[in-house]
């Protein structure tokens, strides 16, 4: 394991749906506007509020929030490799038989009805009424 980027924390653009900056959030469209300090204030107050809320939850939350996504990852991660994938495997072993004998049944059954349709079928001239 490497060393964690203390820069790019998201280097795989895995919330570039949450960003959310105030001029994503907040705008006012022309012919409509505030006075220009109110304005300067609020983008002030908006990126400072939202800083320090999630600073705040990330102090409090963050380590048990991370413990409990390791967990469920690794319990996913167990049942994967111990539950899902052998039984798998087994139903392809188990139904293999099954494969065989359906594939002969078709192939006696519903084939020479497909060829004969094919071929009657098949010199049939489509034209323009």
């Amino acid at each position: 394991m490497g060393e964690v980027d203390l820069v790019n924390r998201d280097p795989n653009d895995l919330n570039s749906f949450a960003r959310s900056l105030f001029e994503d959030t907040l705008g006012e469209p022309e012919g409509t506007h505030s006075i220009d300090c109110l304005w300067t204030n609020s983008s002030k107050c908006y990126n400072g509020g939202k800083k320090c809320c999630y600073l705040c939850l990330s102090t409090i939350m963050g380590l048990p929030a991370a413990l409990c996504w390791g967990w469920m990852f690794a319990v996913l991660s167990f049942e994967m490799i111990w539950c899902f994938t052998p039984m798998v495997r087994f139903y392809k072993i188990e139904l293999s038989a099954f494969k065989v004998l359906i594939k002969a049944c078709v192939s006696v059954l519903c084939e020479p009805c497909c060829e004969s349709c094919g071929k009657c079928l098949g010199n049939m001239k489509l034209s323009k009424g």
